[in-house]
């Protein structure tokens, strides 16, 4: 290719924003050649390596702007030492279906279990079906928006937690909330209700969420929005920290899971 031509075409994909047609250009060229494509073809070729460097810097910039705390995926999950677990379930979640309908997903079960990690997993799958993703602590959310409500912010922080498709809430029920953050989180929970998704970890029954809260009546209303299109999904299992400690022989018997164990309408069902 002419020296001046070749130059003039790397400025006119740089000015249409091609820039990984324009960083493998001689290449690109080269193998067309070799697989003797048509005209068509080749111009085929070119927009699929574009639009291939495209998703793959959205989904890099999608997964900073997540704050996951961790980088896990469904593969490196034991689905074998959580047999209460439905796997084709979670394979189903991780399409991201249940985010384009704007539902909600609870992860109940106690600590150590893997909610977590099945939530960082879901949310990396739903940024790569093309979904933006915010993961957030429990804890660290409610303290944010009790600092915008006291800092005459609180439209602002709910318009920025409206935004993203999925709002990932971590460790619900870890720590009891005072009664006004419950009020608060409603007004989450009440503004992406029917149009942003939600997936909530919790080591707590919605039984007692009342106590979570600290507020009977909030947690009510709360969960009358998040559980009319919902999927939930309870793990019986072992802390995979404590089967551990338990093998190496500091622990002789699994302890006690009491207190998480679902009610009837919680046994894993999922409903829309």
């Amino acid at each position: 290719m002419v020296p001046d031509m070749h130059e003039h075409l790397e400025q006119m994909l740089t000015r249409l924003k091609l820039t990984a047609i324009r960083d493998q250009l001689d290449n690109l060229i080269d193998e067309a050649g070799r697989r003797e494509l048509t005209i068509r073809e080749a111009l085929a070729m070119l927009c699929e390596r574009e639009i291939a460097r495209k998703d793959q810097r959205r989904i890099e910039m999608s997964f900073g702007l997540a704050r996951f705390p961790f980088v896990r995926d469904i593969a490196s999950f034991d689905f074998d030492a959580q047999p209460s677990l439905d796997k084709a379930q979670v394979r189903e979640l991780s399409t991201g279906r249940f985010v384009a309908n704007g539902e909600a997903v609870l992860l109940l079960g106690p600590p150590g279990v893997g909610k977590t990690h099945l939530a960082v997993a879901i949310g990396r799958e739903v940024i790569v079906a093309g979904y933006t993703v915010l993961f957030v602590p429990a804890t660290t959310m409610v303290a944010a928006l009790a600092k915008a409500h006291a800092e005459g912010r609180l439209e602002e922080k709910l318009a920025q937690l409206a935004k993203p498709k999925l709002l990932i809430v971590d460790e619900l029920g870890y720590l009891p909330f005072e009664p006004d953050a419950a009020h608060l989180f409603f007004q989450l929970v009440s503004r992406r209700y029917e149009r942003g998704a939600m997936l909530i970890t919790s080591n707590r029954s919605v039984g007692e969420w009342g106590t979570v809260f600290g507020d009977a009546v909030a947690a009510t209303a709360i969960l009358d929005r998040l559980l009319h299109h919902s999927h939930i999904i309870t793990i019986r299992g072992e802390s995979y920290r404590l089967r551990e400690k338990r093998r190496s022989g500091i622990l002789k018997t699994p302890l006690s899971t009491a207190g998480i164990t679902p009610t009837h309408s919680q046994q894993g069902v999922s409903s829309a």
